[in-house]
């Protein structure tokens, strides 16, 4: 029998998903696919088993996630291996993104008490008979719908945050990588086999719509800026907190006195780096006119080297071979100059390193996110200019700056939630600091101190510790309390800054 499936596209044969590589159509393995009612069942079990996790307090968590990452660590070759073949990416990069997810599973197991636990705030004079206290609890089950280009650094993004947090989570691993994220939770249980704290259901669209709806206490969804207003719909309906990665076209800025050669180093890597399938990838580049023709040469001479097969794999998700040709048809249609690759860059079921130089602001290959390995290099007068132009799209997720003098300073002023100054996605693997966009890049946080918040609810308690010097809030108080309280007000707060 004739084998009719396209490679890298999932297939769902009688209830089983089946995930083939794009790269040579081998089957990366199969899954079981959830309908609504197992998904409202997963969640269930998460839901009792999240009670169990959370009573292990900080300590036992941390100890249980280390183990994890232990586990991870030793068997990531295995790991980097199932990565490739799932995604096409070679094994490098595969590995790369591992050492990062594991980075983010250490920092949080090891700071989630010090950020998370109870701890005193202080009081203020007007209330101070009552100590504060301030503490975050779980919410008790934490949805992931994750993403296929990178399957396993986004999803343990917030799951090592949700777990870290006395969390249960349910992922919804995208149906282009099923089979990682089936790996990712299969480890877990092995250094937690008591009960079901991390699960995963696997399907299509419907089965994201379903743990949507299916009591989770939080949902954190990375992916289109489309489907992200979909996801936030489904989620309002039980009025569903929600942390949205929708994805970006970031921008480079390389100012005058910037170093040219490492600049087109970070530009080659922020746009080619697996297959340019990276949200935080840089997809624009503002160069300011005394570097423009160097930095251009540079980038050239850098990306000409990189071989497909070896440097680049194929497009993960076989559809966007179609956007990635309209947009490189688009630039050049419109004026725009092709200096490496071009219309025939796109060899099904890659796509070759494509540079575009002179093309219009208003072109979609400028416009709209491409998640292809092209780099667009447009000529400004200064970084202001460079500026004005990096901001104007409604994306904001990250960019990139090059300079000296100036660099912090026109990061500061880039319309994103991050920046890399004199590299390009270094953020990413910073544990220690917040990943997450602005506009329709989304909202939210994940990663450091403000990722292990988003996975806890503020809980505010106060406690009497002596009677009311100024009684407020009492129907018993007096008149001459109650002057008493004007005075005492207009003595602290009636004075002019």
């Amino acid at each position: 029998m004739t084998d009719t499936r396209t490679p890298g596209v999932p297939a769902i044969e009688n209830g089983v998903l089946i995930s083939t590589s794009p790269a040579t159509g081998d089957e990366a393995g199969r899954v079981p696919v959830s309908d609504e009612k197992a998904v409202v069942a997963a969640v269930d079990r998460g839901r009792e088993a999240g009670v169990w996790w959370a009573a292990l307090g900080f300590d036992g968590r941390r100890t249980r996630l280390l183990q994890w990452r232990a586990v991870m660590a030793e068997r990531i070759e295995e790991l980097g291996e199932l990565t490739h073949v799932e995604t096409g990416k070679p094994v490098a990069d595969a590995v790369v993104e591992a050492l990062a997810a594991i980075e983010h599973i250490d920092w949080a197991a090891r700071n989630a008490k010090r950020v998370l636990g109870p701890r005193k705030v202080r009081s203020r004079l007007v209330v101070a008979e009552h100590s504060a206290h301030l503490e975050y609890q779980p919410y008790g089950v934490v949805g992931i719908i994750g993403p296929w280009n990178y399957p396993i650094l986004t999803p343990l993004g917030p799951a090592s945050g949700a777990l870290a947090a006395g969390n249960a989570v349910v992922l919804k691993p995208s149906e282009y990588t099923p089979v990682v994220g089936q790996w990712l939770a299969d480890t877990f249980a092995e250094v937690v086999p008591e009960h079901p704290v991390l699960q995963v259901v696997h399907g299509l669209g419907d089965v994201g719509a379903a743990l949507c709806r299916s009591g989770i206490g939080k949902l954190a969804f990375t992916g289109s800026t489309a489907t992200a207003k979909k996801v936030m719909a489904a989620c309002a309906e039980n009025l569903v907190p929600v942390i949205i990665e929708a994805g970006g076209k970031d921008a480079m800025i390389v100012d005058a006195d910037a170093d040219v050669q490492a600049a087109a180093e970070a530009a080659v890597w922020g746009a080619m780096t697996n297959a340019g399938q990276t949200c935080i990838g840089i997809e624009r580049v503002y160069a300011v006119a005394p570097v423009y023709d160097e930095f251009v040469a540079a980038v050239v001479a850098k990306a000409s080297k990189l071989k497909l097969g070896e440097d680049i794999g194929p497009m993960t998700m076989p559809g966007q071979l179609d956007v990635v040709r309209r947009h490189i048809d688009d630039a050049l249609a419109s004026g725009g100059r092709a200096v490496l690759g071009g219309a025939d860059a796109v060899q099904a079921p890659s796509v070759a390193p494509t540079v575009l130089v002179d093309v219009p602001e208003g072109s979609a290959a400028i416009q709209e996110e491409t998640f292809g390995p092209t780099l667009t290099i447009s000529k400004v007068v200064d970084a202001d200019e460079a500026l004005a132009k990096a901001n104007a799209l409604p994306y904001g997720l990250g960019g990139a700056v090059f300079g000296k003098k100036n660099a912090v300073r026109i990061a500061r002023r880039m319309r994103s939630g991050m920046v890399s100054v004199n590299s390009a996605m270094a953020f990413v693997g910073m544990a220690t600091l917040p990943f997450g966009g602005v506009g329709d890049s989304g909202f939210g946080r994940i990663h450091g101190e403000d990722g292990l918040r988003e996975f806890g609810v503020a809980k505010s308690i106060t406690v009497r510790r002596g009677p009311s010097l100024l009684p407020a809030m009492t129907f018993e108080r007096t008149p001459a309390q109650v002057q008493r309280i004007v005075k005492t007000l207009k003595l602290l707060y009636a004075r002019r800054p």
